[in-house]
């Protein structure tokens, strides 16, 4: 997967360089949230607009990422998810745990009109 980060009003973009397929991407991942967590940035929109495949291994990761977002205060929104993979969140019913939005800027709006 590989991925750019910048920041957009506060809160941490993160776009997707390719295919979410897990793996090493993974514990870069896990090892990137660890570090904005300890600097107390905890509300972080995953932009997906350039991931054309998603597998098993990538939804964990992403599982992941949400849950250590959260237990940590904040909370991971998605955003511009291609409909191949956003069929993968539907039929594993993850779509009604993750927060998707059409836009990275509509998702990092989000955090500020839902706190």
């Amino acid at each position: 997967m590989n991925f750019d980060v910048t920041e957009r009003d506060g809160v941490t973009v993160i776009a997707s360089r390719g295919n979410v397929l897990g793996g090493p991407d993974g514990s870069d991942l896990h090892d990137f949230l660890a570090d904005l967590r300890e600097q107390g940035r905890r509300t972080v929109v995953m932009d997906l607009s350039a991931a054309q495949l998603m597998n098993s291994s990538g939804l964990g990761m992403l599982v992941s990422a949400l849950t250590t977002l959260r237990n940590a205060g904040g909370d991971l929104r998605l955003a511009a998810v291609p409909e191949r993979v956003r069929s993968l969140f539907v039929i594993t019913k993850l779509d009604r745990v993750f927060k998707m939005h059409p836009t990275v800027e509509e998702a990092v709006a989000s955090f500020k009109e839902h706190g």
